[in-house]
């Protein structure tokens, strides 16, 4: 959790309140107040339930958020980077793995110089 409160406030907001906020407006839009007291009476959990109805609308609010300022609806979390020591055996696998990684690498590279080449075709004036 955030350590300044206003941070952890907001994040508390983005997170938690947005969802169950969204839900409760699509169910009373959807189907009036009787919508929205079911969802309270008919359910152990009401909040979580709202919560993962809320969720895909909510992402789309702070993904909006963020396009307006980064950070501004997905809060950019602090994180502690360090160094962890290499161990003194070596992996096995490594090699297999390198070679899938630059396999991988190439296939998207050549994925990106495909979208460039149709991008340039398109950009290019008919003549």
């Amino acid at each position: 959790m955030a350590s300044d409160p206003l941070d952890a406030l907001r994040l508390t907001l983005m997170q938690e309140v947005l969802p169950v906020g969204l839900a409760v407006v699509e169910r009373a839009r959807r189907g009036g107040p009787r919508d929205v007291i079911e969802a309270f009476s008919a359910q152990a959990d009401p909040l979580e339930q709202l919560r993962q109805e809320g969720e895909p609308a909510a992402r789309q609010v702070r993904e909006s958020l963020d396009r307006l300022q980064p950070g501004l609806g997905n809060p950019v979390m602090k994180v502690e980077v360090r160094d962890v020591p290499a161990d003194d055996q070596p992996d096995l696998a490594a090699p297999a793995l390198e070679a899938r990684e630059r396999e991988e690498l190439q296939q998207a590279l050549a994925r990106i110089g495909s979208h460039l080449t149709q991008l340039e075709q398109r950009l290019q004036p008919e003549a």
